[in-house]
């Protein structure tokens, strides 16, 4: 019994260090690379009906960012007004898989490392 002990325990040991990767993974549908999850064919439907998913995949936002470009597409790009329905599921979903991302951009350099402005300022006017 003790070389099954012996094999049970490190593989016990592998299982579980993987199952905080497997449990983080999302499935992405493999046509558009939109996450899978509650909302996904809706805005697979409507938003891929005009532009790539591509648009929605490599931008992120808050919740009142993604209303904010469907209100600019509506009011310039002939996007069509939605039940109030479909516009929650929408904004829903991309507030929760396309939401604002943390570290995304690097921090604004000292202006220490700032090199000299060449151009004349406001303050400079005095």
């Amino acid at each position: 019994m003790k070389p099954i002990h012996a094999l049970a325990m490190p593989t016990l040991g592998v299982a579980l260090l993987c199952l905080p990767l497997a449990a983080g993974a999302q499935e992405t549908d493999p046509d558009t690379g939109l996450v899978k999850a509650e909302g996904w064919e809706t805005v697979r439907n409507n938003c891929t009906a005009c532009h790539s998913a591509k648009l929605v995949t490599q931008n992120s936002g808050s919740r009142n960012h993604w209303q904010y470009l469907i209100r600019w597409m509506q009011d310039t790009q002939g996007l069509w007004e939605f039940q109030a329905e479909t516009e929650a599921t929408i904004l829903d979903y991309l507030a929760e898989y396309y939401g604002p991302k943390e570290d995304t951009r690097r921090p604004a350099l000292p202006r220490t490392l700032m090199p000299d402005n060449p151009y004349p300022t406001v303050a400079d006017s005095g």
